[in-house]
């Protein structure tokens, strides 16, 4: 009993580290910048020693990976909160896109998943990354609306990307100071430009 009372309390102790140290890093790396953060800094403002930092992660790099798998997984919690399964196919696909871009809108998520992301860890690992969170959860919308005959069949993956790379603009376009509205006007403009009812629409097998 008190053996497995110990086990509890160093995986308790282990994972709090863990958690300081991405907290403290996500907090550096949107304030300065990824290339600008020391590993230095990052175990000083978790309070663990570098050999702490180095026995959860093997350098900064897989530090900043799993910052970023947090955020993407923050952001599909957004969406899939806000699109249960009890909408309907279509309106899940729009209160999920409101979700999405106001979960963007948190200080420093942009520069993470959409700009320093890319850069630090390459396009391929992002994607990875975004089809484990944002991407499935948008994927599975489409198909949902799909099969519910409120949209056109289309090649899902395809479908998909495009749409995500959409959405990701508007994110970026927000943030930079763009209009909200107009964005999200032409975002469910898109949606609504999918429906087997849209003008000119085509249905693929």
């Amino acid at each position: 009993m008190q053996q497995e009372s110990a086990r509890r309390s160093n995986r308790d102790r282990t994972e709090a580290t863990r958690a300081d140290l991405i907290a403290a890093a996500r907090k550096l790396f949107t304030e300065k910048s990824y290339a600008e953060t020391g590993t230095p800094e990052i175990v000083a403002a978790a309070g663990v020693t570098r050999g702490a930092l180095y026995h959860h992660f093997a350098d900064k790099q897989a530090l900043f990976a799993a910052v970023v798998e947090q955020e993407a997984a923050a952001v599909a919690e957004e969406i899939e909160r806000a699109s249960p399964p009890s909408l309907f196919a279509r309106d899940a696909l729009i209160a999920g896109s409101d979700a999405y871009l106001a979960a963007m809108r948190a200080p420093g998520r942009t520069r993470l998943l959409l700009l320093d992301g890319p850069a630090v860890l390459g396009r391929a690992a992002m994607d990875e990354i975004d089809n484990r969170h944002g991407n499935r959860s948008l994927r599975e919308g489409l198909v949902a609306a799909m099969r519910s005959q409120s949209m056109m069949r289309l090649p899902v993956e395809a479908l998909t990307a495009l749409l995500a790379a959409a959405f990701d603009r508007a994110a970026l376009a927000i943030e930079a100071g763009a209009s909200t509205e107009d964005y999200r006007a032409v975002l469910m403009a898109l949606i609504d430009g999918l429906s087997p009812q849209a003008p000119g629409s085509v249905r693929t097998r």
